[in-house]
């Protein structure tokens, strides 16, 4: 059996929904740190900070855990990324570090900033590692929450996490440039990796995650079709590799299955009625395991 860490605070609700839709419910109370996967492959389950999870995972406290890509390189916790989940706390998608002045500062790049200008960040290192490269030389102060909000009256530069920037314009802020990209990582730790039973148990957990993630991004079209229509519904049909295709019994009439990129399918479907496609449906899908 395997240990897992789940991130608390903004990637919870998302991280949750994936284990449930991977039918992994985690099961916990709303005060409860330990609860429970009901799963013969899992042991103990976490819930922590994900600043903590990564360098925890190196330790070997856990087999598994999920964190932000940008907490692995602040920590520099020495884990293997054995999955990257793609999720942010509202949603599919990257998140970036950036680096915010004042909208009123004179300035439009991280190189025009003020040698010892002040600078807080929930990410020192990497920050402290990203000025001493462009070689600009600055005065760090940690931050704990709120960064924006300090901007300009306590500090002339901001560091953070943003998914679309929407925040730091509303405080007033704009980007002059970019640390890094993140993303939500399923990490696994190195000893973990090597043990066959942990191993093998890592890669179906995995599988079983990316499943749901890659099936959120599909959808399963279902139609019949009369035979005369076949070969012009067929071309209009894209498909992951070629529809299945069944005879209907006891009529001149074919049925037909594929997965589509959910995000075609408004499109689509007008195009195949009037191909001659009929009774056409569209059919979430649970996992895609390629």
């Amino acid at each position: 059996m395997i240990t897992i860490a789940l991130p608390k605070g903004s990637l919870e609700a998302q991280t949750f929904q994936l284990f449930k839709e991977a039918d992994l419910e985690v099961r916990r109370t709303d005060r409860d740190y330990n609860p429970r996967i009901n799963d013969p492959r899992i042991g103990k389950v976490k819930i922590l900070r994900p600043q903590e999870i990564p360098l925890y995972v190196q330790m070997g406290y856990f087999d598994l855990g999920i964190s932000g890509l940008d907490w692995v390189q602040e920590s520099g916790a020495d884990v293997a990324e054995v999955a990257n989940l793609s999720y942010s706390k509202t949603g599919d998608g990257n998140v970036k570090i950036v680096v915010a002045v004042h909208r009123d500062e004179p300035i439009d790049d991280v190189t025009a900033i003020r040698p010892g200008s002040r600078v807080t960040t929930e990410y020192p290192r990497i920050t402290e590692r990203f000025f001493n490269e462009i070689e600009v030389p600055v005065r760090l102060f940690a931050s704990y929450g709120a960064s924006e909000a300090k901007v300009p009256d306590l500090m002339d530069v901001v560091v953070d996490l943003t998914e679309t920037g929407s925040t730091l314009k509303k405080n007033g802020l704009k980007i002059i440039g970019q640390i890094m990209e993140s993303h939500t990582a399923l990490l696994a730790n190195h000893e973990s990796l090597r043990d066959p039973e942990k191993r093998k148990a890592i890669e179906e957990i995995t599988t079983l995650l990316l499943g749901v993630i890659e099936a959120r991004h599909q959808a399963l079209l279902t139609m019949n079709v009369p035979s005369a229509a076949l070969d012009r519904v067929i071309e209009v049909l894209p498909a992951m590799k070629k529809p299945t295709v069944s005879r209907l019994h006891g009529i001149d009439y074919f049925s037909i299955q594929t997965v589509v990129q959910k995000g075609l399918v408004n499109g689509l479907i007008p195009h195949l009625k009037d191909a001659g496609a009929e009774d056409i449906l569209e059919i979430p899908i649970a996992k895609i395991v390629r």
